[in-house]
């Protein structure tokens, strides 16, 4: 995955502690392989794009010669190395530096750049927090920091799973926070970002990313929420690869009768509290908050908040993962057993329905 020796040795560790408790539980099954824990999202069949992220940015870079790509030696893991080869001369590897990287970036930017900065969400999260805020977003430098890896996308346990991400970034003042769903939302939001003149994190779904919101007439713009499907006995609010699970499980869910909206919101700072409160505040609803991301401090906390503050109260539930540090594994087994599967979702949200 990685060519960084200590990277790849400590998604080794992390990898072979699940698979011995594995075999310890169960010695008969089969233990689990690399390839299902860096899965794709995408389901059989599914239509995907590759790298949007990186052909969108080559593709803005052409025509914006002050747009660079920077990188912690992840440049083919979080598809920049699509931008290095377009631009070469404007691509900085800068090695497994994630510090040196931000102040490197906040330097750049100084200078009249804008970087767009490449690492894994755990990384610039926990590693760089302190480097993020006091030199790039108390200046307000116009630094765009895009990460691989958000949430619960790879099963090589906690030291990559950036369960806590959109906490520790929703709590830094004027920082725009952005979880794009899907293949076309990755790209619209990128052009959006690189339009937009200030400090940005925006989260990453990257190789093979599945196409799903080319059917909703949808397109992204920085600060909305947009409402894919009506219904009339649930609402989702939905953010990141999560809205494409809510919307499979509003499939399944009609099959039971049950009629379910789903409303995506792709910035989560600034919230769009507009539409969230329009929507919310349609009477008789189950109101859904879900999110690839823990339980504490993310997209539900936000909602809540807000409702609650501006005097609308729906029957309200959340979906996240939990206050935990979560287990390695395959993709599909932890998305099952955190609760944020499509299959899961439909279940939680029948049961709450009675």
């Amino acid at each position: 995955m990685s060519s960084s020796g200590s990277r790849s040795d400590s998604w080794r560790g992390d990898a072979a502690l699940a698979l011995r408790r594995q075999e310890a539980a169960d010695p008969s099954r089969p233990t689990l392989t690399t390839s299902a824990m860096i899965a794709s999202l995408a389901a059989e069949g599914q239509a995907t794009r590759p790298a949007p992220f990186g052909h969108a940015l080559a593709e803005i870079a052409a025509t914006r010669p002050e747009i660079i790509g920077m990188t912690a030696d992840l440049s083919k893991y979080t598809d920049l190395h699509v931008f290095a080869a377009a631009h070469p001369d404007r691509f900085y590897q800068m090695g497994m530096a994630e510090q040196l990287l931000m102040l490197a970036a906040a330097g750049m930017a100084h200078e009249g750049f804008v970087p767009f900065v490449t690492t894994y969400a755990v990384f610039a999260s926990r590693r760089t927090y302190d480097f993020v805020s006091q030199a790039i977003v108390e200046e307000g430098l116009n630094v765009k920091i895009c990460c691989a890896l958000p949430g619960l996308t790879t099963g090589y346990g906690p030291s990559h799973q950036a369960t806590d991400d959109l906490a520790i970034f929703r709590a830094m003042p004027d920082l725009t926070v952005v979880d794009p769903c899907d293949a076309l939302d990755t790209e619209q939001a990128t052009r959006a970002i690189a339009a937009h003149d200030g400090p940005v994190y925006m989260r990453l779904l990257r190789g093979n990313v599945p196409l799903v919101l080319d059917a909703y007439d949808y397109s992204f713009e920085l600060g909305r929420a947009k409402l894919l499907r009506g219904g009339g006995d649930v609402l989702i609010i939905a953010s990141g690869f999560m809205t494409m699970r809510a919307l499979e499980a509003a499939e399944a869910l009609a099959a039971d009768g049950v009629d379910v909206a789903v409303l995506h919101s792709p910035t989560i700072k600034p919230l769009d509290a507009e539409t969230i409160l329009r929507e919310a505040g349609r009477g008789g609803r189950l109101v859904v908050v879900a999110e690839n991301h823990s339980v504490i401090g993310g997209l539900g906390e936000a909602v809540a908040a807000l409702l609650m503050s501006s005097g609308v109260h729906p029957t309200f539930r959340q979906i996240a993962l939990p206050d935990a540090f979560l287990d390695a594994g395959a993709l599909p087994t932890l998305h099952d057993r955190y609760g944020i599967s499509a299959k899961a979702v439909a279940a939680r949200i029948r049961a709450w329905l009675g």
